[in-house]
C-alpha cells in the first residue's frame, strides 16, 4: 500500500533534507519520492499540523517479561506500547524465565517479535541466570542476534566477573550495559537516603551505592579498553564521573530515565508506588545535574526503563510494592516536558541516533530509495496519557491524566504502520 506523508519536517542530520519541510511517498516499504511538494496520490495520506519525521527511535532498556511472566507484559503488548511511543526498535533485558542467557532464548524472542512493525533486539545476559557467578554464552548469543549484554535489573556485583566480561566482549566489539548499583549498601532500602527518607520513615539507599559502582567500572574500562554503557544514572556525582571519563577518551556512555528528569525524592511524600524505582528518585540538585548532562552532551541517551508490574505488585503498601514503571508511550512527552529548550535534532539524537551508533544498529537515513523505518511525532502537541490509550498489559504509570508536551504520532517500518489517534 502506498502512503503519502504531507508537510513533514525532516529531522535527520544524515539527510540532505534535514530540517526541511517535505512530502514523502512510501511504496513497498521504501521512500519512493521525497520533495517539497508531491502531486501523487496514495491509498493512505498522513497530514498532521506540526508533523515531524525522523529515523526510527530506539529504546535500549525495556522489559517485555516474555517468556515466563506474561501476566505483566508480552512481546505483543510490549511492541504495541513501543509503537505508540514512537519506537521502531527496542532492546530487551534478559530477566525473563527462562533467562535470556543462551542462544535458544535469544532466537525465541527474535522469532516471536518478527511479525511486529517494532523490531525487538534481545540483550544477552552477562552471567548465567543473571546471578553474577559465571559468564554466560555471550559469543553464541551475539551470533544469534544479541547486540549487547547486560544482567539487566541484576547488575554485576563482582568486579572480577565484570572484568572478565569486558575482556570477553572486546574481541567481538559490543558494549556491556550496567545499571550502576552496589547492592551491598543497605539492600533493604526503599528510596534515596536523605532527609526525606528520614522524615517518611523509609529505609534509604545512598547515592554512594551508585557512584562507587560507576567509579569501579570506569577503572575496569580503563584496564580492559572495552565499551561500557551505564543506564539509569541518577546522581550529580555520576554525571561528573562519566563526563570526566569521556574527557579522558574512555569508551563509556550513559543514559537516564525520563522519570528522573521530572520527579525527585519529594514526590514520594504521597507514597505513590509507581514512583518506587531502581535507581531511586534523588534530590532536586541531582535532577538538575541530569538535565544539564543532557544539555551538554555528557548523557548520550534517554531510556524508558519500561518495567511492567501487575496490579498485585503495585496496589500494596510502599514497602511491598515491586519497583519500576511502564514508560514507552510517555518517554518522548516526559523528555520534551522536562527540557523544552532542546531542539528536535537533540531530541531525536537522545531517542534514536545515539543509540544506533552505540549499539551498532543501521542508521536508515531519510532519502529516496532508502528503507522506511520512520518515527512520526508532533513536538509541540499537548496531550494527556489516559488509561484507555495504554497499550501495555500493565498500568503502573505515574503519568495517567498528566499533561505532557510532545506527542508521538506513530511509526512506519517495512513491517507495518502504526499511527496514534489525534
Amino acid at each position: 500500500m502506498d502512503i503519502l506523508i504531507r508537510h513533514a519536517t525532516i529531522v535527520d542530520p544524515a539527510s540532505p533534507h534535514h530540517l526541511q519541510n517535505a512530502d514523502l511517498l512510501l511504496r513497498d516499504g521504501h521512500i519512493s519520492r521525497l520533495a517539497p511538494s508531491l502531486t501523487e496520490t496514495a491509498a493512505q495520506v498522513i497530514d498532521l499540523e506540526g508533523l515531524h519525521l525522523s529515523p526510527g527511535w530506539i529504546d535500549l532498556f525495556a522489559h517485555f517479561c516474555d517468556p515466563g511472566q506474561e501476566q505483566r507484559e508480552t512481546i505483543g503488548t510490549g511492541t504495541a506500547a513501543a509503537a505508540a511511543g514512537g519506537y521502531t526498535d527496542v532492546l530487551l533485558v534478559p530477566n525473563t524465565a527462562p533467562c535470556a542467557h543462551n542462544k535458544s532464548t535469544i532466537e525465541y524472542i527474535r522469532a516471536k517479535g518478527a511479525a511486529s512493525p517494532v523490531q525487538v533486539h534481545p540483550l544477552g545476559a552477562i552471567s548465567k541466570n543473571t546471578e553474577g557467578k559465571e559468564l554466560a554464552e555471550m559469543y553464541d548469543m551475539h551470533a544469534a542476534g544479541a547486540p549487547a549484554f547486560t544482567d539487566g535489573w541484576n547488575p554485576v556485583q563482582s568486579g572480577g566477573l565484570m572484568m572478565k566480561a569486558l575482556q570477553y566482549v572486546r574481541a567481538i566489539d559490543v558494549p556491556l550495559i550496567q545499571v550502576p548499583d552496589d547492592r551491598s549498601f543497605n539492600p533493604g532500602g526503599l528510596m534515596h537516603e536523605g532527609i526525606v527518607s528520614t522524615q517518611l520513615g523509609l529505609p534509604g539507599r545512598p547515592a554512594l551505592a551508585e557512584e562507587l559502582m560507576i567509579a569501579r567500572d570506569i577503572e575496569l574500562v580503563r584496564y580492559t579498553g572495552a565499551r561500557l554503557h551505564f543506564t539509569g544514572i541518577s546522581t550529580a556525582r555520576s554525571v561528573a564521573l562519566i563526563r570526566a571519563a569521556k574527557a579522558e577518551g574512555l569508551p563509556v556512555s550513559c543514559s537516564v530515565t525520563p522519570l528522573h528528569l521530572l520527579y525527585t525524592e519529594d514526590d514520594l511524600r504521597s507514597y505513590d508506588t509507581n514512583l518506587k524505582l531502581v535507581p531511586p528518585l534523588r534530590t532536586a540538585a541531582d535532577r538538575d545535574a541530569l538535565c544539564e548532562g543532557l544539555r551538554d552532551g555528557s548523557i548520550d541517551c534517554v531510556a524508558a526503563h519500561h518495567l511492567p508490574q501487575d496490579t498485585d505488585h503495585k496496589i500494596v503498601e510502599f514497602e511491598y510494592a515491586g519497583p519500576g514503571a511502564i514508560g514507552l508511550q510517555t518517554t518522548f512527552g516526559a523528555l520534551r516536558t522536562a527540557l523544552p529548550e532542546l531542539d528536535v535534532t537533540q531530541l531525536c539524537a537522545l531517542l534514536g541516533a545515539n543509540a544506533r551508533r552505540l549499539f551498532g544498529l543501521p542508521p536508515f537515513p531519510i532519502r529516496e530509495g532508502a528503507p522506511a523505518r520512520l518515527t512520526l511525532f508532533v513536538p509541540d502537541a499537548t496531550w494527556s496519557f489516559m488509561e484507555a490509550a495504554n497499550r501495555s498489559r500493565s498500568a503502573n504509570s505515574p503519568f495517567f491524566g498528566k499533561a505532557l508536551t510532545g506527542q508521538p504520532a506513530g511509526i512506519i517500518t517495512t513491517g507495518g504502520v502504526f499511527l496514534n489517534t489525534f
